[in-house]
């Protein structure tokens, strides 16, 4: 009986498949026969062996010519049979691709007429919402964009009115005026460089007459 456990019945299968195509060797070299075999598992993988002075079109051929049958006649019919059915659907789109451009239309009635109206009719809206919402998404990007650089520009302008105001104030890096007060080699400690109001305390200035103090960052 059928083996129930999968993993013991794909053992099986591959052992006994190897056996069978040794057998099947033997009897192609001691006695001169012609031998095809083909599996197929429960895993819908194919197996076969064929003897190496053969082919399986041979082996066919052969069955065929021997048995007086034609394996491939009713094969052949079917594909005919698709094959009509598909030359049958490419005449009718085509004939609709015409009559939706305004062609033959003369061998249509009053109510394929209205059909093919409203055929149209819906095509053109799906295709004005498919518009709509591409160019809705257009404008919303658009819009974000904008919002981004309308914020840029107020930040910019909020920093110049600050450099407007007090011009003496401002927060100065390693680069610029100051590069001889803030400038270490070898990676020195990190400072910053504020100026001062000339009323401001006296006894944070650095210098006596300078109004540039500096200040060490924590690391």
């Amino acid at each position: 009986k059928r083996i129930e456990n999968q993993t013991n019945r794909q053992v099986t299968y591959s052992k006994r498949r190897n056996g069978l195509f040794k057998k099947a060797h033997e009897l192609t070299v001691l006695c001169d026969a012609k031998v095809s075999i083909i599996m197929i598992s429960s895993t819908q993988k194919i197996h076969e062996y064929i003897s190496p002075t053969s082919s399986t079109k041979q082996l066919f051929d052969l069955y065929q010519t021997t048995v007086g049958v034609d394996l491939w006649i009713t094969h052949y019919e079917r594909m005919q049979e698709h094959l009509r059915k598909l030359k049958d659907i490419n005449k009718n789109l085509r004939r609709e691709i015409r009559q939706r451009m305004g062609e033959s239309l003369n061998d249509l009635n009053y109510d394929q007429i209205v059909s093919l109206i409203e055929d149209v009719d819906d095509s053109l809206r799906k295709i004005r919402e498919r518009k709509y919402k591409v160019i809705g998404n257009q404008i919303e990007t658009s819009k974000k964009k904008l919002r981004n650089v309308e914020e840029i520009h107020r930040n910019i302008l909020l920093e110049f009115d600050a450099r407007q105001e007090d011009p003496q104030y401002g927060l100065v890096d390693n680069e610029g005026d100051y590069n001889s007060v803030l400038g270490f080699p070898n990676g020195g400690p990190r400072i910053i460089a504020l100026r001062l109001p000339s009323n401001h305390h006296p006894n944070l200035h650095s210098g006596g007459g300078s109004d540039l103090t500096t200040f060490a960052l924590l690391e």
